[in-house]
């Protein structure tokens, strides 16, 4: 509760009054067909009109000829006025007959008035009838003298009623503010509020992509397009639009978003679930590389990640590919969540961080370890003073706190690789780790240290690719490297040398087309990220979270 000095006033009126002008277009526009009208007392939406009833409102506020007419309207109300003296006449000898049959019953008498029944017409009433709009069709082509075909407002897609209605309406709203109207003789413009704010709920509805990407670029041009907001600039229009849709997100630029992360109950001890708004404004700081990167990496590919669960980043083609499936046959929970994949690449997904902070949403990195000296790539060896020429790996370790150096990374403890902001949002990294196999050529047990995916996941399965016979490319090298090494060092060697020079999109289509690809092995350190992840997005479904009792202990 605010505390207010006992010497304060209370407001007599509202004191926004006379500054903001605030204008809504709401989700439910009530589109569709006359039947639907019907289906109850309260299916048709509050504030739901149909185009036909839309354009009307607009024609009789800014358009009538009737209201403040000039020279160039005095053509079509003398046609008017002589269609309302023929029908009046013929009005008046229809209805001749039944008055005369009235006065027989003695009214109206010698000093009553007698009855006249006139008609009155007005330029509005050509369209207040479901047939005033129409989409016209091309006619058929070598007919001569053939009409024009039309379809009714009623029969045509909801996505172009939506979009025209949306923009007529845009262009009542800001005539409104304006005071712009048939019958005002002069500006009013001392009258105007200085602010138009101007809401919309969901302006994808109906819309296919690129209309809705069309509208979302457009529509605040249209609030500005007028002589007068140029005339005078202290008059400000602001356009504010909740969306779901990726693809309106997509053209909207990072410093005009805002997001809404949403908490449950006993967050940060509050007691009802509320919601915490990100400005993305700030995000990368001004002019950034960072900041350019993201932006042409998310416009390149997809926004998605504004609406997702969660996100998980992965290290190339190979991975964005064939996680889906991983998820689709292994983690059928994770397959009905919105989990975005982005491919990012090892070498830019830290870049990514800022953003993700910002959004507060589960993150889960699947990279590679690229073991090496100097950034020269080696084969991955214990005890060798390895590092990892990894960005995104030393850029999330050293924000965690830890170290870069291959041995280390070998011997890190699963839950030191998960960075915890809050109870909500939690970072994880996952990478290559040792793989305990039999060599095909002497069945001797070995500890293999894979460098990256593909290698990985040929060892997670190692009795499965020996046996293949008909592989090409990679698939074949793998094979050949399998079969005839000796040591866990020699395969590390083989299959090391060959990723250097093999298609890997290649061999990752192979691997989707073997009929047995459901039941082979996820590698582990995928595995172990995704049950993390899973984990993760279970407890976050609670709508409530525990608020201990002051002074009780909290057993992590």
């Amino acid at each position: 509760m605010q505390q207010l000095s006992p010497t304060s006033l209370p407001l007599e009126s509202n004191p926004l009054n006379g500054l903001i002008r605030v204008h809504e277009i709401n989700a439910q526009r009530g589109f569709g067909d006359h039947s639907d009208d019907n289906q109850g007392d309260n299916t048709k939406p509050s504030g739901a009109r149909k185009l036909s009833e839309q354009l009307r409102s607009y024609y009789s506020r800014h358009l009538d000829p009737g209201d403040s007419p000039d020279i160039s309207d005095l053509e079509a109300l003398r046609a008017i006025e002589a269609a309302q003296s023929a029908f009046d006449t013929r009005l008046c000898s229809s209805f001749e007959s039944a008055i005369r049959e009235v006065e027989g019953l003695g009214y109206p008498g010698r000093n009553d008035p007698r009855i006249k029944v006139a008609s009155r017409l007005a330029a509005t009433d050509g369209m207040n009838h479901e047939a005033a709009v129409l989409f016209e069709l091309d006619s058929i082509q070598g007919a001569p003298g053939a009409p024009p075909l039309h379809l009714p407002e009623t029969a045509n897609g909801l996505g172009y009623q939506n979009l025209i209605s949306m923009i007529f309406r845009l262009m009542a709203f800001r005539d409104e503010w304006l005071r712009k109207t048939r019958a005002a003789s002069a500006e009013v413009i001392d009258r105007v509020e200085p602010i138009h704010l101007v809401l919309i709920e969901e302006p994808e509805a109906h819309l296919h992509v690129q209309v809705q990407q069309v509208f979302v670029r457009h529509a605040y041009q249209v609030l500005c397009r007028d002589a007068l907001l140029e005339r005078y600039p202290n008059l400000k229009t602001q356009l504010l639009v909740s969306t779901h849709s990726s693809h309106v997100t997509h053209e909207v630029e990072y410093q005009n978003l805002r997001y809404f992360r949403r908490l449950p109950a006993g967050m940060y001890g509050i007691g009802v679930p509320v919601s915490t708004v990100s400005n993305l404004s700030n995000v990368f700081g001004d002019g950034t590389k960072t900041k350019e990167f993201v932006t042409r990496y998310l416009r390149a590919q997809h926004a998605d990640i504004f609406f997702a669960d969660a996100v998980i980043l992965v290290e190339g083609s190979a991975e964005r590919m064939m996680l889906p499936h991983f998820l689709r046959n292994k983690f059928p929970f994770l397959d009905r969540c919105y989990i975005t994949t982005l491919d990012i690449g090892g070498s830019h997904a830290h870049r990514l961080r800022p953003l993700i902070d910002a959004l507060g949403i589960l993150t889960l990195v699947i990279t590679d370890l690229d073991a090496g000296f100097n950034k020269a790539a080696k084969p991955v060896q214990r005890n060798a003073a390895q590092i990892t020429n990894n960005p995104t790996l030393r850029s999330w370790m050293k924000l965690m706190h830890l170290g870069n150096t291959v041995d280390e990374l070998l011997e890190l403890p699963a839950n030191q690789k998960e960075h915890q902001i809050d109870d909500l949002y939690s970072v994880r990294i996952a990478y290559q780790t040792p793989i305990s196999t039999h060599l095909p050529a002497t069945g001797e047990a070995i500890q293999a240290l894979p460098n990256t995916f593909e290698d990985s996941f040929v060892l997670s399965n190692a009795g499965h690719f020996a046996e293949k016979t008909n592989g090409t490319g990679l698939m074949k090298t793998f094979v050949k490297v399998l079969n005839e090494a000796q040591t866990s060092e020699a395969v590390g060697e083989g299959f090391f040398n060959e990723l250097r020079e093999g298609k890997k999109a290649e061999f990752v289509l192979l691997v989707l087309g073997d009929k047995n690809f459901p039941n082979l092995e996820i590698p582990e350190y995928i595995s172990e990220g995704l049950n993390w992840l899973e984990s993760k997005l279970r407890s976050k479904q609670k709508e409530l979270l525990v608020i201990p009792p002051e002074g009780a202990e909290v057993t992590p």
